[in-house]
């Protein structure tokens, strides 16, 4: 059952820029812990960004190097993930994903301990 939904992906250059977004109106994401995660075929979902409820910790990828920068807004009900200096190694479909969590949300970093997802959108770098 889809609880979430992404946009934004799209085709760019390497060097270009992408800001995803992430909604939803079935949950409250103020009790979430909320991530990013990417996936290509043939290989596993790995994580890109994690955020807490208050969207005041982060956890990023080894390969971010600081070029992401995810955030959110409760008040809104969503969060966004801003992808800067895009190489094609970054090419993967991009999903959002959310957690309720007793623990502090940096605790969870991979894809198996999330609840909730969205469908996926496709980000593609050529260079």
């Amino acid at each position: 059952q889809k609880r979430l939904a992404e946009s934004g992906g799209g085709s760019v250059q390497a060097g270009e820029s992408l800001t995803l977004t992430c909604e939803t109106s079935e949950i409250s994401i103020s009790w979430y812990c909320t991530a990013w995660f990417r996936q290509v075929p043939g290989k596993e979902r790995e994580a890109v960004a994690a955020i807490d409820f208050a969207g005041s910790e982060t956890y990023y990828g080894h390969f971010v190097k600081g070029r992401f920068t995810a955030s959110r807004d409760n008040s809104l009900n969503t969060q966004y993930l801003q992808m800067t200096n895009l190489t094609p190694d970054d090419t993967a479909m991009y999903y959002c994903a959310a957690k309720e969590s007793s623990v502090p949300c940096m605790e969870w970093r991979a894809a198996k301990d999330y609840d909730y997802w969205g469908q996926g959108t496709q980000v593609t770098v050529s260079s």
